[in-house]
């Protein structure tokens, strides 16, 4: 085998001389691709500012409504803006395009409360990411670490970690380890709190027991003061026991301007407007009626009436605040008031 001359370099084996007319027929170099995972956190984004509140910015957490163009808003928000409209006199109106919206003319669109719940959003706790429909129960139930409080509590240990150390901290607690007497005061302490939160109920079976009891349902329509034009809700007037009765409500009576506060509270005053011979002595208490949608706390109010009086103001026992403006962006509000006559 003849050897190369020494002047002339020997070509690699791993790399074999390449044809020019090979060269020019390849081309441009290909783009590198994008990855699927950055594809679909893209999609992900431009989903979330397409399906985000037009009020709030959000993804909604539950129901969504649009208005008849098609902009949506969460459930939070769409009320909030009726009740605003109410409170200030005006027609609620999409902050998008200034149409005109109402309970009858937005609707549900369960297309887009389906595509909602199946985005993905990260844990609070461990950043890592899941369907919006099961992150609840992860964060609360199963994520190792949400916070959590020792089993032994309801002995006195106040501690509260990462649920994945509960476990170490448990076996470790002094408190299962007290001695009786140590457990007394935490014991009775225990003992008088069932007592309260069981007295409400103890007293409401004990009113059942009268001999007149009468229910009402009640429609507070909205009404405007000559003075400030602040809104206020009324009722007709209505018997019970022999007299007539009326009931008054404000939107946060004591502030000027509602509308300036996003906390909303309604008080109420049970007023009577008969001339009884003596003090009528009145029990009553707020359920939901046939027709209302908010949810009411068991309270028991009291007061004794005399010539053309008004108990004094009570806030409406809601379960949750938020109902205020479910409220007020009724039409109506209503409610079942249940009125129990003291015996003499």
């Amino acid at each position: 085998m003849a050897e190369a001359p020494v002047d002339e370099p020997v070509p690699s084996s791993s790399k074999s001389p390449v044809p020019e007319d090979a060269q020019e027929d390849e081309g441009p170099a290909p783009k590198k691709r994008k990855t699927d995972t950055e594809d679909t956190d893209k999609l992900e984004h431009r989903l979330g500012g397409i399906l985000c509140c037009a009020v709030c910015l959000d993804l909604p957490q539950a129901a969504v409504y649009q208005c008849s163009n098609g902009h949506l808003m969460c459930a939070p928000c769409f009320t909030h803006l009726l009740a605003d409209a109410r409170l200030r006199d005006e027609s609620a109106t999409c902050p998008n395009c200034r149409i005109e919206i109402s309970k009858t003319s937005a609707s549900r669109n369960l297309a887009v409360e389906k595509t909602v719940s199946e985005l993905p959003s990260e844990c609070r706790h461990c950043a890592k990411v899941f369907p919006r429909h099961s992150l609840q129960h992860h964060e609360e139930k199963i994520c190792e670490d949400r916070v959590t409080g020792c089993r032994y509590a309801c002995l006195g240990c106040g501690w509260r970690g990462a649920a994945a150390s509960a476990a170490a901290h448990e076996a470790a607690c002094a408190h299962p380890r007290q001695c009786a007497a140590d457990l007394v005061e935490l014991l009775q302490q225990r003992e008088r709190a069932a007592a309260d939160a069981l007295l409400l109920h103890t007293q409401l079976l004990d009113l059942l027991s009268y001999e007149k009891i009468t229910f009402t349902d009640l429609q507070l329509k909205p009404y405007r003061t000559e003075e400030l034009h602040k809104l206020y809700y009324e009722t007709s007037r209505f018997s019970a026991f022999g007299h007539q009765w009326l009931v008054k409500a404000f939107v946060n009576k004591h502030q000027r301007d509602p509308t300036q506060s996003a906390q909303r509270e309604i008080t109420y005053q049970l007023i009577l407007k008969s001339k009884p011979p003596s003090p009528v002595g009145v029990w009553w208490v707020w359920v939901r009626g046939p027709f209302g949608e908010a949810r009411v706390a068991a309270a028991l109010a009291s007061h004794a009436f005399r010539e053309d009086e008004a108990a004094p103001p009570r806030a409406l026992p809601l379960a949750d605040p938020a109902d205020a403006n479910r409220l007020l962006s009724n039409k109506a509000i209503h409610f079942r008031l249940i009125m129990f006559l003291s015996a003499k």
